[in-house]
């Protein structure tokens, strides 16, 4: 039974933009495979089940392994390798934690700024 490296194909199925980033979170041991922590150079095999860390907010996805591929491919041929068993309540959680964060402000505007400079005398 052969394998591929779980970097290349975290990165091969876009769950990571790029190889790098794949492999920064493997060794930061976010990606894990039956509750063990899974190294950049972790072989992966068809039928194991990975959960990834949500890399804009809270929760975990948990994916099942169809095939293995280790270059990247168009959107949907990636989705054709693995099934997403996440249940909807994680997805659910994620959104409403993006709401409330972008709820909450964020960064301020160039207008902002420029209103904030106004008040404390720098733009006399």
């Amino acid at each position: 039974m052969t394998g591929e490296r779980a970097d290349k194909w975290l990165w091969a199925t876009r769950f990571f933009k790029t190889r790098s980033l794949a492999a920064k979170s493997c060794s930061l041991e976010k990606v894990k495979r039956a509750g063990l922590v899974v190294k950049p150079a972790t072989m992966l095999h068809e039928g194991d089940v990975v959960e990834i860390p949500f890399a804009e907010g809270p929760g975990v996805r948990t994916i099942w392994v169809k095939s293995l591929i280790s270059l990247r491919v168009s959107a949907p041929l990636a989705q054709a390798c693995y099934e997403d068993r996440t249940p909807p309540e994680v997805y659910e959680a994620n959104k409403q934690a993006l709401i409330e964060r972008r709820a909450a402000g964020g960064k301020p505007t160039k207008r902002d700024r420029r209103i904030i400079g106004k008040i404390h005398g720098f733009w006399d």
